[in-house]
């Protein structure tokens, strides 16, 4: 069990590392909580369950020993309800609570993390398919001897009977309709008229078929209270998370002609909102500002719709318009990062640095591992005089940007300047984060 739990930390670094986590907030904030209702309902584990989003087209989940799951943009993007995405958590974790993956690499008789890494990386990255992922997978496992053995890894027909059943019991012990599993799988089933195999998760492209599942599935239905087949899934915030996704993190090409294709008449906030941040994207800022303004009118007070309609203000350079919008969405929802982001940076446009540095201070406590907050934070610090703290928040920006060269100057900016105790403690812990990886 304690290789277990240090094989999926060591992968899960590798993930973050290596593939382009999500690290908005309100996308991953809702992930988490989604996973952690379901996993609520697992027996205890020992170890957390953790869960990432993975910026990715490809509609695909999957889990790894140690409690990791991961979750790809496109799936949430290709679902159609809340309760869908459970149902596919769901499945996946009980492939963590059944140890299917560990317990094969058990009978595999892998005796060193770097192998059981490299056997790991081959069978779930290279099944991930789209962008960077099956390459990454198959490059790990090329580069142990992992590649023979992938495909014995591989999860087998009863497996994924055993998951598809007790992640029924997993989604509908969270409230969830038990319908949503079978509607998953039937919407994944259609995608793969049109897109490749390589898209579709693995455990819809092996043995046994599709069909043979769904009809097993329907007929556990027969045995359940009808009550269940009545609920409801609440989809507000899973269509907020959709429609970010779709507006920030696809071609906008492609989301644009998604929302020309709803009639005007029908457009609702958020597919006002969508189209106003893909305008701004696609820099027609008069048009998107129409848009942003219908979505504010229709749905007023919505922190999301503020909050996306002061950035495009800030963007745009119209800070006194920005300010009142950023402000009314951080009432609305005050653990909001992105906005406290925004405030900060035009706390900083105006050189009030006191209130400007604490702020973005506290929006890095809340997401950790950004570039964008780091750099930012960084030229604060520089700009109000102290240079030791932003040579040391740009060093960090640099390594979560995966820029040793530049890392490594700021590192030994940095040394230069600390002087102070806990400026040599913070230099202690910012040189055992930047040196590791700049000799790997």
């Amino acid at each position: 069990m304690k290789d277990e739990i240090k094989l999926g930390g060591e992968f899960n670094k590798m993930i973050h590392e290596r593939m382009p986590i999500v690290l908005d907030p309100q996308i991953t904030e809702y992930v988490s909580n989604l996973v952690a209702r379901i996993a609520h309902e697992m027996p205890p584990q020992p170890f957390p369950i953790t869960s990432a989003v993975i910026n990715n087209n490809a509609m695909n989940a999957f889990a790894v020993p140690g409690g990791y799951i991961y979750i790809f943009t496109g799936l949430i993007l290709n679902l159609k309800h809340e309760s869908e995405l459970a149902a596919v958590i769901g499945h996946e974790l009980a492939h963590v609570s059944l140890r299917h993956v560990a317990r094969r690499m058990e009978k595999m008789k892998l005796v060193n993390i770097a192998s059981m890494l490299g056997t790991l990386a081959g069978m779930m990255l290279g099944i991930s398919g789209g962008d960077n992922a099956a390459s990454i997978g198959q490059a790990v496992a090329m580069g142990s001897i992992a590649g023979a053995q992938t495909a014995y890894l591989s999860y087998t027909q009863q497996n994924e009977r055993e998951a598809d059943h007790l992640g029924m019991n997993y989604l509908v012990a969270s409230g969830f309709n038990p319908a949503s599993m079978v509607d998953s799988f039937k919407l994944m089933k259609q995608r793969q008229w049109y897109v490749s195999n390589n898209n579709i998760p693995s455990y819809l492209s092996t043995h046994p078929g599709l069909d043979d599942r769904i009809d097993y599935l329907k007929q556990r239905f027969v045995r359940m209270p009808p009550a269940f087949f009545s609920r409801v899934s609440d989809d507000v915030d899973f269509h907020k998370i959709q429609t970010l996704i779709r507006a920030r993190r696809t071609d906008p090409k492609i989301a644009l002609a998604h929302y020309n294709n709803i009639p005007e008449a029908d457009r609702n906030c958020l597919d006002q909102l969508g189209l106003g941040i893909i305008l701004s994207r696609m820099e027609q800022n008069k048009k998107a500002e129409k848009a942003f303004i219908k979505a504010n009118k229709d749905c007023p007070n919505d922190s999301l719709i503020l909050r996306e309609m002061g950035r495009f203000y800030f963007t745009t350079g119209k800070m006194d318009k920005a300010s009142p919008l950023l402000r009314q969405a951080y009432l609305q929802a005050p653990n909001d990062a992105l906005t406290l982001f925004f405030i900060a940076r035009i706390q900083a446009e105006r050189k009030d640095y006191v209130q400007a540095i604490p702020t973005m201070r506290r929006v890095a406590e809340m997401v950790p591992r950004d570039q964008e907050i780091h750099y930012h934070l960084g030229r604060m610090l520089g700009e109000s005089g102290n240079y030791f703290g932003a040579h040391k928040q740009l060093a960090y920006a640099a390594l979560y940007g995966r820029n040793m060269k530049q890392a490594l100057f700021h590192l030994k900016k940095a040394e230069g300047l600390a002087k102070t105790k806990a400026q040599k403690a913070q230099l202690a812990t910012l040189q055992k984060r930047v040196n590791p990886v700049a000799e790997n």
